[in-house]
């Protein structure tokens, strides 16, 4: 195990880029595990359980859109970062990302000490919310960011990171009305490009989890938590 105690899997059907990316996370202190493939990446993340997966969008036998898909469905995947890889610039291969629930999109040529300090402070922002943890209880909804869990009465919510955050951020202010820009700068930082759609979806995704009684759309504005 590195120094971090952190581990990073990288699927990417480039070998090149697989012992690049290697070689600098592991001298980073980082455990490192790799894929040639989507599919075989979905069966190295269910035993590897990394903190962070490099993904790339295309790749042969299961894109990276695909690979993120499953990986999200699997509950102990529900907190790791994901960063898609591609060299592609389209814009609906960043809105595809997103909306699968990717945390950041890197376009290739990657430059291997810019992503190692990239993923640095992605984790250091991690850290520091982590002490910052506490409970928001709102009538039976409880949103938990210490362990990163959400209940609504008996029920158990299983939120993806950036879901979960958008839902406890609306949360620690309810009432209070947040454009969509706003959000994003909250949420997904000032070094993401991310389109406001994204916002659109994961508010779409957190109602279909906990009902659409607790985040409300102020037309023309954003986007509100109501505590009554």
């Amino acid at each position: 195990m590195g120094k971090t105690n952190q581990k990073i899997l990288v699927v990417d059907d480039e070998t090149d880029i697989l012992e690049l990316l290697k070689y600098n996370l592991s001298k980073e202190g980082y455990e490192v595990k790799t894929a040639n493939d989507g599919i075989k990446g979905v069966e190295v993340a269910k035993s590897f359980v990394p903190d962070l997966i490099l993904l790339d969008i295309m790749m042969p036998k299961q894109d990276g859109v695909e690979t993120c898909r499953q990986i999200r469905e699997l509950p102990e995947m529900a907190n790791t970062f994901v960063i898609f890889l591609t060299a592609r610039s389209e814009e609906y291969s960043e809105v595809a990302a997103f909306d699968m629930g990717a945390d950041d999109y890197i376009t290739k040529p990657i430059k291997p000490r810019a992503l190692v300090s990239r993923i640095n402070a992605l984790f250091r922002r991690e850290s520091k919310k982590k002490k910052e943890s506490s409970t928001i209880t709102i009538g039976e909804l409880v949103v938990d960011r210490t362990s990163y869990t959400v209940k609504n009465g008996d029920e158990k919510i299983s939120l993806p990171k950036k879901e979960f955050e958008l839902l406890y951020f609306l949360a620690q202010n309810p009432g209070k009305v947040y454009s969509r820009d706003e959000l994003l700068q909250n949420i997904w930082g000032t070094d993401v490009y991310v389109l406001a759609r994204t916002v659109d979806v994961h508010i779409r995704k957190v109602r279909e989890k906990i009902g659409n009684d607790h985040i409300t759309t102020v037309k023309g504005v954003g986007y509100k938590f109501d505590a009554n």
